[in-house]
């Protein structure tokens, strides 16, 4: 059984280049296909919304984002699995769509494995809807396919 360690402050801080390797190490860690490197790193050329969930020097997580025409598209998110289950993902999800509002999106989308039902489960009780299906989207174990759910969460501004 995984040890659950609750940090008592977290931080959010800009993804940079100098953190990629512990961004690397937790993506090989928490994915059976995992980003590489460069696509990080093409993330961080592009300008996308890239942050890290920090609990001193622990890396919690990670997101990477891309805004589009009145939406941002939810790239990657990843929790470290010795921090899953307590709630890191709400709150990068939470702190994704403030940032989204701010930058006037009014939607927020992500594509994901139909086999991640954590993942799955956690975007529906955060308001993620299922709105289709991608057949074949994902790589999968011997050099099969694995399909995606297309999700949306409506971004609703406070007045």
């Amino acid at each position: 059984m995984i040890a659950r360690l609750k940090p008592v402050e977290a931080i959010f801080e800009p993804m940079t280049e100098a953190g990629l390797d512990m961004v690397e190490a937790l993506e090989r860690q928490a994915h059976p296909h995992p980003w590489q490197r460069r696509h990080f790193v093409d993330c961080l050329e592009s300008g996308y919304q890239a942050q890290l969930l920090m609990a001193g020097d622990v890396l919690l997580g990670y997101f990477v984002a891309m805004k589009g025409v009145e939406e941002v598209h939810l790239l990657n998110i990843t929790v470290a699995p010795e921090y899953q289950c307590q709630g890191w993902a709400q709150v990068m999800l939470e702190a994704l769509a403030l940032w989204a509002r701010g930058q006037g999106a009014q939607w927020l989308w992500l594509e994901a494995r139909t086999g991640n039902t954590r993942a799955i489960h956690v975007y529906k009780a955060h308001g993620f809807r299922t709105v289709g299906q991608r057949r074949q989207y994902y790589p999968a174990a011997d050099g099969l396919r694995e399909d995606a759910l297309v999700m949306s969460l409506k971004l609703v501004a406070c007045d």
